[in-house]
């Protein structure tokens, strides 16, 4: 039995529930809210050909003999300018993640979810300071920058907590994903490429497009908890449920909530015992629990409703609110730092008290002198209060004999005000090529503003950690973004097509960007389909690459970011930063050798010219100096060759090339149930093909950077899934192998003098490549009540441990910098699902 319901809000959705998969929830999506009652020349060219729920890459046409399998199984996205583009027919290699799949990853966080189950998508293994409070995706190794999100094909704001540590993100303001809750998603839509003439021309990695629920009616309530099994402690949970309303005969309500906490994850090896303890002294060895995942408590809301205005025109809207309180380990302070206060020394903690919010109103309709329109405007920003407790300002404490033990050392707003019209209608030339035309415009408020941290965390060299920001760093920027797209996609045969688009912005800070597309697709028989894209892009610097900077203080050290178009930057260097530019090309073909066998494979290139990451540091006194021009007093008693200043810029032009596999098969077991099988592997390559020299001559990219840009993520990525169901139970199995990832490590405290602290100087390092092992089994009761438990990374992997003089202080046993597995070993979970 199926239970249909047809709605009308942002995007028209048929949802299809079957009961003996009722984990497993099939859409069927027109894109951008294009109506299901269009012109009849929009249906004339919008090709709808079936893709299976539990496939998640573009195919080939149908074979299917059951038309109504097959239309339980269709889902629209976003790939092309046709709007009622089916996923295997597009032209361009798209993922479809359903919200059944984001579920049998057994990750809570939306992030972590999505790089379960996608290849060519990883996260940052381990986080230092702020870094840590943040979530971050990486597309194709590249930086979480170049990858844009949408929400229902809008545009969604940044955080604006930013990555200040050295690394691979260094700079990074990306979206957070973990603040939209994961129960309003019904699917997600990954597009590799071409979509930047579209959305905008910095999505030069890829887009991501979250499509919510629309449903009017039905509660849906889940809770979930667990573990991470290496010693018993990370333990979290979350309790989310959304349900839906109608609003009069053509309208919907649908409400959103979900509750998140997580405790501390702390690694209890004995390899972390601190280098600087030695026998007879009275404190713990094992004191510092840096190597650590944060604490974190979140609450994620959210409203959407779509209206009917006329028979033509209807309005919608989606509010999302999230508020997240996290903390993270710091390194430990001795004894010695502050007796007075911390008798038996201290670990200071970074927190962050954060908000955030979007809220999106559209006005759409049909028929305006034969188009398709949606008029929209949105408003998202983020709001951060970044701080530090258990700590102490010590020159301030031997000074004047008192200091706060917990200071806001920053606070941070950046937002976003965008406002779209698109437009679009399918017509024929000559009454005999269809043509799809769309065009659209596009007006961007960007605004960032600094706060600086209360007095005590800057003045006298600062608080332990993380000195706070001073009014030096502070202030209030924005800039205004226009552009404008047009998009034509042609069938001059009945099995080909081709597109051609193009896309005008001008900043007013950065100057003029045209980009534009050309992608073509033919299929040979409904079985064999080829396909080809190339494209450009264009990232302008963030308002935070510009103008962020900030003081880590460590037990021995110090090091800044200074920003990149101060006067301390410039005096180490620093030149204006310019823009990023991509050309993007990519080709695959598209098999159906036998009913329900799906296979595609892509092959992609993509060059980036002035890609923007950390300078190479500058070390010693010229450091110092640098940083002292920022307003900050450095505490006393530092190394000072582990005093390090850089700042964000044009490193240099790299090149990444890859290739994207993707099979599926659905085995029918008739009697025994189904088995979908599929297969997803990613190999990505990237090598620096030129670097750029600072204001003085010198590299700007040292061999560590270069490492940071073209090793820390796998080189390749494999995933492997079994998703069986027989009547009232499931089991989902899946096998990840991260490929290799190589870092060049720095000298610590245990190094030889002369390499010690080094910016010239470092270690190879390399993970290899490591199996990871999932399973989860679930069982339905009865109509309302599925259960399941699980457990991630069965067998305990973790990263291996580097050398100890490349361990700081001897609590950073792994390598911080690989996109590779996390160092909590195994997590064991389960989880209720209740459908009303």
């Amino acid at each position: 039995m199926h239970r249909t319901v047809l709605l009308m809000g942002t995007v028209s959705l048929i949802i299809i529930v079957t009961p003996t998969l009722a984990a497993t929830t099939t859409s069927k999506v027109s894109l951008h809210g294009a109506r299901h009652s269009q012109p009849a020349s929009d249906r004339q060219t919008a090709q709808t050909i079936s893709a299976k729920s539990s496939t998640r890459h573009i195919h080939s046409p149908p074979k299917s003999r059951d038309a109504a399998k097959d239309k339980a199984e269709e889902i629209h996205v976003s790939g092309g300018h046709s709007y009622l583009r089916i996923a295997r027919d597009s032209s361009i290699p798209v993922t479809v993640i359903t919200s059944a799949e984001l579920r049998r990853s057994g990750q809570i966080n939306l992030a972590d979810a999505i790089a379960r189950i996608d290849p060519a998508i990883t996260t940052q293994a381990q986080g230092w300071d702020s870094a840590a409070l943040t979530s971050s995706i990486r597309m194709r190794g590249l930086n979480p920058n170049e990858v844009l999100i949408l929400v229902d094909g809008k545009r969604r704001h940044t955080t604006g907590n930013i990555v200040t540590d050295s690394g691979p993100l260094q700079g990074s303001t990306p979206v957070d994903l973990n603040m939209i809750p994961t129960n309003a998603i019904d699917h997600i839509e990954v597009l590799r490429d071409g979509a930047g003439t579209r959305y905008g021309a910095d999505a030069v990695a890829g887009v991501i497009n979250i499509i919510t629920k629309k449903t009017a009616h039905g509660l849906n309530v889940v809770t979930d908890t667990g573990a991470d099994a290496y010693n018993g402690d990370g333990w979290r949970y979350r309790i989310g449920a959304d349900g839906g309303l109608k609003w009069g005969d053509d309208g919907f309500i649908h409400l959103n909530g979900e509750v998140y906490h997580k405790d501390f994850f702390i690694s209890k090896s004995r390899a972390t015992r601190d280098h600087r303890w030695s026998e007879g002294d009275t404190w713990d060895p094992y004191s510092d629990h840096s190597v650590s995942t944060p604490e974190e408590t979140r609450e994620n809301l959210s409203i959407e409703w779509g209206k009917g205005i006329t028979d033509k025109i209807e309005t919608y809207g989606l509010i999302t609110y999230a508020h997240r309180h996290a903390e993270t380990n710091q390194h430990y302070r001795l004894p010695s730092a502050a007796p007075s206060v911390y008798p038996m020394g201290f670990a200071p903690i970074e927190t962050i008290e954060e908000n955030d919010f979007q809220a999106n109103l559209g006005v759409k309709g049909h028929d305006l002198f034969g188009f398709n329109w949606d008029l929209s405007t949105l408003y998202g920003e983020d709001d951060e209060d970044l701080g530090v407790k258990n700590t102490i300002n010590s020159n301030m404490l031997l000074n004047q004999g008192a200091s706060p033990t917990r200071v806001r050392t920053s606070s941070y707003r950046l937002s976003q005000w965008t406002s779209n019209f698109d437009a679009h209608r399918g017509f024929k030339i000559a009454n005999t090529v269809p043509v799809t035309v769309s065009f659209g415009a596009e007006h961007r408020l960007e605004m960032y503003h600094i706060k600086a941290g209360d007095p005590a965390s800057y003045l006298n060299g600062g608080t332990a950690a993380w000195a706070g920001l001073t009014e030096q760093s502070a202030g209030s920027w924005q800039r205004n973004v226009w552009a404008g797209y047009l998009d034509a996609d042609f069938h001059p045969l009945e099995h080909w097509s081709l597109d051609f688009a193009g896309r005008f912005e001008h900043y007013t800070d950065a100057g003029n960007a045209e980009t534009g597309k050309v992608s073509t697709r033919y299929d040979f028989t409904k079985r064999i389909a080829v396909r080809a894209t190339i494209s450009n892009g264009f990232r302008a610097p963030s308002l935070p690459e510009y103008y962020f900077s900030s003081l880590n203080v460590s037990p021995t050290g110090a090091t800044g970011l200074l920003g990149a178009t101060g006067a301390a930057a410039s005096q180490i260097g620093a030149t204006k930063l310019k823009a990023e530019r991509s050309t993007n090309v990519e080709g695959g073909f598209i098999l159906e050798p036998i009913d329900d066998f799906h296979v595609s494979v892509d092959v992609y290139q993509i060059n980036i010219r002035n890609r923007i990451n950390g300078s190479n540091y500058t070390s010693g006194q010229t450091a110092y100096d640098a940083i002292s021009q920022t307003g900050i007093t450095l505490p006393s008693g530092l190394d000072l060759s582990n005093v390090q200043a850089n700042y964000l810029a044009n490193i240099g032009s790299t090149r990444t090339q890859g290739l994207d596999i993707q099979a599926d098969y659905r085995w029918r077991l008739r009697r025994y149930g189904n088995l979908d099988l599929s297969l997803m592997l990613n190999l990505n390559r990237t090598r620096m093909q030129h670097i750029n020299s600072n204001a003085f001559g010198q590299s700007l990219a040292s061999a560590q950077t270069i490492a940071y840009l073209t090793t820390a993520s796998p080189r390749s990525k494999i995933i492997l899934n079994a998703y069986w169901t027989k009547d009232k139970w499931d089991v989902n199995i899946r096998e990840t192998r991260y490929g290799q990832t190589s870092s060049m490590l720095s000298y610590y405290d245990l190094a030889p003098a002369n390499l010690r602290y080094s910016t010239t100087q470092f270690a190879p390092f390399v993970n290899t490549p490591v199996w990871l092992t999932d399973l989860e089994v679930g069982y339905r009761a009865n109509q309302h009540w599925h259960f399941a438990i699980g457990a991630n990374n069965i067998f305990n992997m973790r990263p291996r441990k580097v050398n100890p003089i490349n361990n700081y202080l001897g609590a950073s046993i792994y390598d911080a910098h690989g996109a590779n597995i996390g160092f909590e070993g195994a997590y064991y979970y389960g989880r209720i699902n209740a459908t009303f």
